[in-house]
C-alpha cells in the first residue's frame, strides 16, 4: 500500500492524530499524508507533535513535505534492511541492559541513572511498531514474508506473540526505575543482594528465551520454563527481607520485586512460543 490520506479538523487533538499516523504507519501504508480539512491549516504545535512522534517513534520514516497545509511521511527502509529477526534482536538487547541498568540503579540508588532507563524505553517502543508493521504486511503478503526472513504466518503469530512480551519485558524495568526514583534511601544489604540474586535470573531466563528464539533451540526453551520454580522461591525471600522497611518505602520495593518476577514470567511465555514453533524437532 503507498499512500494514505489523514484528514485533520481544527477539533482533532494530537494524540488523536497520532494514534491514526501510527495506525496507517503500522497497516503498511509507505506515505503518510496528514492534510487540514477545507481551507484550515495545521498548528505548529501539532506539526512539531507529528515531527517529533516519527522522529523518536516510526523507523524508516523521513519528514518530506512540511508546511502549514500538509504534512507528508515517508517509510524509505526497506524490509531486508532491518529483518523481523535483527530488529527483535536488537530490542531484546535493549530491554535486557534496561533491566541491568535499572538494577545498579537500585544497588546505588541513583536516579540519574534511573532515569535514563526510563528514557530507554522509547528506543523499545521504535522496533516494538516497525515490528508490527512487517507482521501485518507479511501475513497478507508471501513475498514480504520471505523477504523478512519468516517462513510461514504460524511465526508471524509467534514473533508477535514474542514482540508483545519483550516490550512488556522493557515496560517492567521501566517500571523498577520508576520506584528507584520515589525511594530515599539505600536499601539493607541483604535486600539488595536478594533482589538482585531474583534479576539475575530472571534476566538470564530473559537472554535464554530470546535465544532459543533465535536458535530454534527446543531444550533451551524448555529449560527457562523450568526455572519458575526458582523465581517464586527468590520472591518469597526477598519480600520477607523487605519486611523491615519503612511504611513509605515498602510498597515501592514491593512493586520493583513484582516487576523482577513479571519479567522471569514473560520470558516462561516465550519460551513456551518457541516451543509450539518448534515442537516439530522433538515429535518426528
Amino acid at each position: 500500500q503507498d499512500d494514505a490520506l489523514i484528514r485533520v479538523s481544527s477539533v482533532d487533538k494530537p494524540d488523536a492524530v497520532t494514534r491514526k499516523t501510527v495506525a496507517a504507519y503500522l497497516v503498511g501504508y509507505n506515505i503518510l499524508h496528514i492534510k487540514a480539512q477545507g481551507q484550515q491549516q495545521l498548528s505548529s504545535k501539532l506539526r512539531n507533535h507529528l515531527k517529533s512522534f516519527a522522529r523518536h517513534f516510526l523507523v524508516g520514516t523521513e519528514i518530506v513535505t512540511d508546511t502549514p497545509a500538509d504534512l507528508v511521511l515517508q517509510v524509505l527502509l526497506n524490509y531486508p534492511e532491518l529483518s523481523v529477526q535483527s530488529a527483535l534482536r536488537r530490542m531484546s538487547i535493549i530491554t535486557s541492559s534496561m533491566h541491568k541498568d535499572a538494577v545498579i540503579a537500585f544497588k546505588k540508588l541513583d536516579h540519574s541513572a534511573a532515569k535514563a532507563v526510563i528514557e530507554t524505553d522509547n528506543e523499545v517502543d521504535r522496533f516494538n511498531l516497525y515490528i508490527i508493521r512487517l507482521l501485518k504486511l507479511a501475513v497478507s503478503n508471501p513475498r514480504v514474508l520471505k523477504e523478512i526472513g519468516l517462513t510461514s504466518a504460524k511465526h508471524c503469530l509467534g514473533y508477535r506473540l514474542v514482540t508483545k512480551s519483550v516490550e512488556r519485558t522493557a515496560d517492567h524495568a521501566t517500571k523498577i526505575a520508576e520506584n528507584i526514583l520515589v525511594l530515599k534511601e539505600k536499601t539493607s544489604d541483604e535486600l539488595v543482594e536478594k533482589i538482585e540474586k531474583m534479576s539475575n535470573l530472571a534476566i538470564s531466563m530473559f537472554e535464554d528465551s530470546m535465544n532459543s528464539l533465535f536458535k530454534g533451540d527446543f531444550n533451551l526453551a524448555e529449560s527457562v520454563i523450568e526455572k519458575i520454580a526458582q523465581i517464586v522461591k527468590l520472591e518469597k525471600e526477598a519480600v520477607l527481607s523487605s519486611q523491615n522497611v519503612g511504611a513509605e518505602e515498602i510498597a515501592s520495593l514491593s512493586l520493583l520485586i513484582e516487576s523482577v518476577r513479571r519479567t522471569a514470567e514473560y520470558a516462561s511465555d516465550i519460551a513456551e512460543i518457541v516451543l509450539n514453533l518448534n515442537v516439530e524437532s522433538v515429535i518426528k
